[in-house]
């Protein structure tokens, strides 16, 4: 399932059981604790049947998958969150696709928490940082795409990006630099964004046509790799602000 309609998945959902018009609902995000309603007493073969897999679900939901150094925030037109996502996906599509990514482009709206506290970092609340089934692509952009796709993140504020700074001036992306060097309309990029944005997403439609790499890799499950590499480096998760996305004065 991709973005624009939410996650529907045995975490975060309600269990309908329609022959018996029976509910089970999350009551906190801890995924701990099921409310049963009903227009009839549930049968308890049916509580059975359930709670092996509530139980399953709450303890892969309430695992600790890192640990977070300083509280980070979802900002535009950069936020220390946006630096964590966004590196995520780069680091992670270079090494899933075995490829050189010269950019990665999360989009804001995709990013679902405006903060995560430090502390422990859960599974679940990775979840809800990002809910979407969306996949990681590889897009080989031109470079005059590539100032379109630009123009149009300075236009909605600031993304979340990595391997690229930019200034937004009068709602356009200027003094654009990737990889060091300043953007060549002329030459030909490789960026990783998700399946939603590349099919059009967002008013993404410069992204359309574009030759792509697909996967299969969910940007959660990217997250979740990145988080738990740097939990095994005995890393904890923190990030600074960069200047990666500026407002021209």
């Amino acid at each position: 399932m991709k973005q624009g309609s939410f996650l529907i998945s045995f975490f975060f959902s309600s269990f309908i059981f329609t022959a018996c018009k029976l509910a089970y609902q999350p009551q906190t995000v801890e995924y701990v604790d099921y409310q049963i309603r009903g227009t009839r007493q549930l049968d308890s073969s049916i509580v059975q049947l359930v709670a092996p897999y509530a139980d399953s679900v709450n303890k892969s939901m309430n695992q600790v998958v890192a640990h977070v150094a300083i509280s980070l925030d979802k900002k535009q037109p950069e936020g220390t969150l946006n630096n964590v996502v966004a590196d995520a996906m780069l680091q992670m599509a270079k090494k899933r696709f075995s490829s050189q990514v010269d950019a990665a482009f999360v989009n804001f709206g995709g990013v679902r928490l405006t903060q995560i506290p430090a502390g422990p970092l859960t599974k679940g609340k990775i979840f809800e940082l990002s809910p979407f089934d969306n996949a990681i692509v590889l897009l080989t952009i031109p470079g005059n795409a590539l100032q379109d796709f630009l123009d149009l993140i300075a236009a909605r504020g600031g993304w979340p990006v990595a391997g690229i700074r930019m200034n937004i001036r009068n709602k356009k992306a200027t003094n654009i630099v990737i990889n060091g060097n300043s953007l060549d309309t002329s030459k030909m990029y490789t960026i990783a964004t998700i399946d939603y944005v590349a099919n059009g997403g967002d008013n993404a439609n410069m992204l359309i046509s574009l030759q792509r790499r697909d996967v299969g890799y969910l940007f959660r499950d990217a997250l979740i790799d990145y988080f738990s590499t740097l939990n095994k480096e005995g890393k904890s998760i923190t990030a600074v602000l960069e200047n990666r996305t500026t407002i021209a004065e």
